[in-house]
């Protein structure tokens, strides 16, 4: 039987595991003979399969595995597998994230048809790249750490080392898996009012997105593509091969030694896994301390506890220059006025995020963007066009995923006339998975003054919780903002081992008014982390050395 070679090109490899996803799920497809994925990084794999094997099917086998392939060149002709003419929607989604799934299902439970729009891997930022990938590594990090220093280690266990091409093994196992329950079989659900188009969306009117060659139109349209690392315009960085947050979670083999351009969340979680895992991890921050948003007194206890465990910090430097030297990696910094040079095997550039509004035609349609390339929306998520809503971290709303997928509900209903609903931030949390972790919601200190209130503030240091007591570990702090006048709580801000795990209480509160005094009211059980929200509370008018155990 004669066969053909079909060339695909694929998008959203992000790693040499996905390579093996991919080359696995074309090696499944009825017909194939051989694969050969030529790299994740050329984004080409190339099929031989009988004559009358189905193209159609290698596509949907990769989108099946959570990426995207299209036809490069065939034996076959490409007409043969061309799209069919689509119909109009109620609704385009472009970007399959958080916020794009929210508002395609929010749509799709509504019972209108809706299209989202992908180029790249199915899921988006956070399942892929983000916080499901970086979590796993941070844990098996932390319980490696914890294995070799904790205060039980002499009695109870043994510290072990950690393989990291197993744990990267787990965690891309883990990914697939999450992208596949949580985004493709959610997609299959709804096969009568959401269809996934794999291609690249350009806005060519208000009502209107060309992908494929073809323009579909709707009365409304949700944009949530996203963003990506972003990378500073440093001389000679041109000329060096520089590590983002995906990058780094990739590697083959650890490195000997990095430095960590940064000084907020993603810059802190990974500099102390790498650190964990045996890394020489020097940090550079270009602010005058740490995640300098926070207040002070968490921002240097934090930055205490990392130098703790062997990072080293820098504060207050300004990138100058880099260069390769054969291995080895040079960044020249100015610090306190003197130049200094670092020197490392590799270089993880952890400075924010970039939006992916490039090459969308926005504003082309009128789309307003601020000075970094971010979409601009109200408070109903309204873009400067009024059909078109944007969600997720293209905009600039905080960049969480929670809310974003928060986001893409509302807009899905304000765009499709179901609602007129308000984006309600108040109340919205933050954390930072450091260890200790740094955990945040509502107003600082500062913020609180400036807006005019009646400020009040209570600190407890962990070694007041019993429970971080009894686990031998009171690294950390509590603080809470408050209003004198009203009696409100205004702002959290906790710096513990589970910091994520205790600031629901608050965020509770400072979302539904809930009172200091309701919260005094309020039973917490006794040993664990979150009675220090308690505690906290009570340390507004009395000494907490003062009171006994389960106090109320």
């Amino acid at each position: 039987m004669s066969e053909q070679t079909i060339d695909l090109e694929i998008t959203g490899m992000t790693c040499s595991s996905c390579e093996m996803h991919v080359q696995e799920a074309l090696s499944r497809v009825p017909g194939v003979d051989k694969v050969v994925v030529s790299g994740w990084k050329e984004g080409r794999a190339s099929v031989e399969m009988q004559a009358t094997g189905d193209v159609e099917a290698l596509v949907a086998a990769v989108a099946g595995a959570g990426y995207g392939a299209a036809p490069v060149t065939a034996s076959a002709p490409i007409a043969a597998i061309a799209t069919p003419a689509e119909p109009d929607y109620d609704l385009i989604v472009i970007g399959s994230g958080a916020g794009g799934m929210a508002a395609a299902i929010r749509a799709a439970e509504a019972g209108n048809q809706t299209a989202i729009i992908e180029a790249g891997i199915l899921g988006g930022t956070c399942v892929n790249i983000g916080c499901v990938p970086s979590k796993t590594l941070i844990r098996a990090a932390e319980q490696t750490h914890r294995a070799a220093h904790s205060p039980f280690a002499g009695v109870l266990t043994q510290a072990t080392g950690l393989d990291w091409p197993a744990i990267r093994r787990q965690k891309d196992e883990l990914v697939a898996s999450l992208r596949q329950g949580k985004y493709a079989d959610v997609l299959a659900a709804y096969p009568a009012h959401i269809t996934l188009i794999r291609g690249r969306a350009r806005l060519t009117a208000s009502n209107e997105v060309e992908v494929n060659g073809r323009r579909l139109t709707a009365p409304g349209i949700v944009l949530a593509t996203g963003a990506r690392p972003k990378r500073l315009p440093i001389p000679g960085s041109e000329n060096v091969e520089l590590l983002d947050s995906t990058s780094a979670m990739a590697l083959e083999m650890l490195p000997a030694s990095m430095i960590v351009l940064g000084g907020r969340s993603v810059a802190l979680e990974l500099g102390q896994m790498f650190s964990r895992l045996g890394v020489d991890v020097t940090l550079l921050q270009r602010s005058a301390r740490l995640i300098p948003e926070h207040e002070p007194e968490i921002a240097e206890a934090l930055a205490n506890y990392l130098r703790q465990e062997g990072l080293t910090i820098h504060t207050n430097t300004r990138l100058v220059s880099m260069r390769q030297e054969g291995r080895e990696k040079v960044v020249v910094a100015e610090l306190r006025g003197q130049r200094h040079e670092f020197r490392a095997e590799q270089i993880l550039m952890a400075v924010g995020r970039t939006p992916n509004s490039d090459d969308l035609g926005l504003e082309a349609v009128g789309v307003q963007l601020d000075r970094r390339g971010f979409v601009q929306v109200d408070a109903h998520l309204r873009t400067s066009v009024a059909s078109i809503f944007a969600v997720g971290d293209v905009t600039t709303l905080p960049k969480f995923v929670y809310t974003a997928a928060a986001a893409g509900g509302v807009a899905a209903e304000n765009a499709l006339g179901l609602s007129e609903r308000k984006f309600d931030l108040n109340g919205l949390p933050a954390v930072v998975f450091t260890d200790p972790a740094v955990a945040t919601v509502g107003l600082n200190e500062r913020e609180a003054m400036r807006q005019g209130y009646a400020v009040q503030a209570s600190t407890l240091t962990m070694d007041s919780v019993p429970r971080a007591l009894a686990a031998r570990d009171t690294r950390g702090l509590i603080k809470l903002i408050a209003d004198v006048s009203t009696d409100r709580l205004l702002g959290a801000h906790i710096l513990a081992p589970e910091a994520g795990e205790m600031i629901q209480p608050a965020v509770l509160a400072i979302r539904h008014g809930i009172t200091l005094t309701a919260l005094r009211h309020t039973f917490f059980p006794y040993l664990t982390l979150v009675e220090g929200i308690k505690l906290t509370v009570l340390a507004f008018d009395k000494d907490p050395a003062m009171l006994s155990c389960c106090a109320g």
